[in-house]
């Protein structure tokens, strides 16, 4: 066991947030600490780390033992350049490099036992120089900083100049070459694109050592984690397994909670009831009787309600009216800023109902190809074109779309003057500001509260085409959850750029990669996406093996160029699928509809008395009754191939 945490309690101007909280994490447990916003996910690591008093408690650290601690913003002020800064974490190495260097030059002119002496301290110099890494901690260096996201064209720059997501990443890479025995990271994944947090979860899974995260990343929780603890309501509870075995034994404790909770009320109510029942009689012996059942309701020990699974924020997305098939289609577009080209003639259609996730690595071009589809930014070239009655409902990131100097109130007022102040009231109430949180300004207001204003907005919309740009941004895992259901009800059509991997599985049909100045589509999820990636990058690895040499960047092209026309195909495929569905559902119709108008003019006398008319509808009878068997059979078919 590395790390024990016994009783731990903790308590802001007589708010408990940590009550009696214990856990124990052994030498290499992979461990995720979750909860919802405000539950003292943070405040538990700053008191593990000694950053902050526990009102009652132990931590115990085994002894010899070392951990290391990145906070959600932790800074680094330092006038080193990048690499500099994290060969800070080598100095041990490097000055025992310098003095195996001394050692050599010493040898050259020592004799007899002097010599002696410097070869036998040379030999263990270079014994521990060799087994502390000291021929590979230069190399090391270099894929941490290339995996955390930097090229190499910024290993130079200077530390002061850069900005707070990238300091944040230059400490993480110092702590991960620090190697500790205990690494605690406290939303690590917030300043990273989606290669540098695959980069990372691989990382952490091979790390030989112990390792606590914070993170509202479920995907990265899920490929990481061995246990699960969870603060609720001031209390944790350790569960075994990743984020997706927590998820689902967490129901499956609440459901049981929840039942015995009801049980007992049921039996309460009874006793009630019958105490009641047994004073109405007013006799001695009855009012003795209830008395008795009084004294023994007062020493039940009540069990508290459990909390409700994701009851708090109430979303409801729904078109007002529907759009035409073809929402959306963009051809040859390009965008430059000065020199930085972004991407280059891109092109990609939207129908009707599609969901859809554009994601790549920061500074690709994501957000800007949904400012240039709402006519925030203007392109270089190309065609943009919406469908018919195409209603765009916008989420912004910045929240450009919010009044900074409005509050809540106002801003819901404004933009929807037929509102009256109940139902505004209302519809804040159930993104959680009631009360005279409807009075706050937006521009006092936190970025995940500002998320839930913008999600509001865009509830109340009623659009038939959503455009989101990193909506999960600031939500907790529960709100999360809640967004993820309304999409996944929602009938219209949604683009949206985000870089949260649960999310995208849970929510996108299909997915346009941005990279290299161009668009690739996968029609699939993510772990299609992850799937095909991995073939694509199987095959052209089998290319370069090859006699032939393959120029740079050819095999990346062709695998795209490849998975272009096998989607375009499987789109074509699935969409003729769907018509020939429809046709055959339709012609189902209408032989049922025709066969019952027989049977109906079968029965009337004078056709019943007419040999040949009856002759004739028999006979119509039988072929569709043959047809019939034949577009069932068909049905069936074309129903299994979705």
């Amino acid at each position: 066991m590395i790390l024990s945490c016994q009783n731990i309690s903790k308590a802001f101007n007589e708010k408990s947030i940590l009550k009696n909280v214990s856990f124990h994490i052994e030498d290499y447990d992979k461990a995720a600490i979750v909860g919802i916003n405000g539950a003292g996910k943070t405040t538990l690591l700053k008191i593990i780390v000694g950053d902050m008093a526990a009102d009652e408690g132990i931590v115990t650290l085994s002894k010899e033992k070392t951990f290391g601690y990145l906070a959600q913003h932790q800074s680094v002020n330092s006038d080193h350049t990048i690499y500099e800064e994290l060969l800070t974490v080598k100095q041990d190495l490097i000055a025992l490099e310098s003095r195996i260097r001394q050692a050599e030059l010493e040898m050259k002119t020592a004799a007899g036992p002097a010599l002696e002496r410097i070869m036998e301290s040379y030999a263990q110099m270079t014994h521990r120089f060799e087994t502390d890494g000291g021929y590979t901690y230069r190399s090391e260096l270099t894929g941490v900083l290339k995996g955390l996201g930097f090229t190499e064209e910024e290993f130079d720059k200077s530390v002061s100049a850069l900005s707070g997501g990238q300091k944040t990443r230059v400490a993480l890479g110092k702590l991960l070459l620090s190697k500790p025995h205990l690494i605690m990271l406290d939303e690590p994944t917030n300043h990273l694109d989606m290669s540098s947090i695959t980069w990372l979860e691989t990382y952490l899974m091979n790390y030989k050592g112990a390792v606590i995260i914070v993170s509202h990343d479920r995907y990265f929780l899920d490929r990481i984690a061995n246990k699960v603890i969870e603060i609720d309501q001031t209390k944790a509870t350790v569960f075994t397994g990743n984020y997706s075995d927590y998820a689902a034994k967490k129901e499956q404790l609440r459901a049981a909670q929840l039942k015995a909770y009801m049980n007992q009320q049921q039996e309460i109510k009874h006793q009630e009831e019958v105490i009641a029942k047994l004073k109405s009689f007013n006799r001695e012996k009855s009012i003795k009787r209830a008395e008795s059942r009084e004294k023994l309701l007062s020493k039940v020990e009540r069990l508290e309600k459990p909390t409700q699974a994701r009851t708090d924020m109430h979303i409801t997305l729904e078109p007002r009216y529907a759009s035409g098939n073809d929402v959306l289609c963009v051809e040859n577009l390009s965008k430059s800023f000065g020199d930085l080209r972004l991407f280059q003639k891109i092109g990609f259609d939207i129908k009707k109902g599609e969901h859809v996730a554009i994601i790549g690595d920061n500074g690709t071009g994501k957000t800007t190809i949904l400012k240039i589809i709402n006519g925030l930014v203007s392109a270089d070239s190309g065609t943009l074109r919406l469908g018919t009655n195409v209603h765009i409902g916008y989420y912004d990131q910045e929240h450009h779309v919010l009044h900074m100097e409005k509050t809540l109130f106002e801003e819901i007022s404004d933009e929807y003057p037929a509102m009256n102040n109940t139902e505004i009231r209302s519809t804040l109430a159930a993104f959680l500001f009631t009360g005279e949180d409807v009075f706050k300004r937006i521009g006092d207001l936190s970025g995940g509260e500002r998320g839930r204003v913008s999600l509001a907005k865009l509830m109340l919309s009623e659009s038939n085409f959503l455009i989101l740009d990193e909506p999960t941004n600031h939500l907790d895992i529960a709100s999360k959850e809640i967004l993820e259901d309304a999409l996944n009800h929602y009938t219209g059509t949604v683009l949206y750029v985000s870089h949260d991997r649960y999310f995208i599985n849970r929510t996108a049909g299909r997915i346009l990669e941005l990279s290299g100045r161009t668009l690739t589509n996968y029609l699939g999820n993510y772990d299609y996406y992850t799937e095909k990636k991995m073939q694509l990058a199987e095959t052209a690895a089998a290319d370069t093996s090859g006699t032939s040499p393959v120029p740079a960047g050819s095999a990346e092209e062709s695998a795209a160029k490849i998975s272009w026309k096998e989607q375009k195909e499987l789109q074509a495929k699935q969409r003729k699928r769907e018509n020939d569905l429809k046709k055959t559902e339709s012609r189902i119709e209408e032989l049922e509809k025709r066969d019952a108008d027989i049977d109906a003019q079968m029965a009337r006398p004078d056709v019943c008395r007419d040999v040949a008319k009856l002759q004739e509808l028999t006979k119509e009878k039988e072929g569709i009754a043959a047809e019939l068997e034949e577009l069932m059979e068909r049905w069936e078919v074309l129903e299994s191939e979705g």
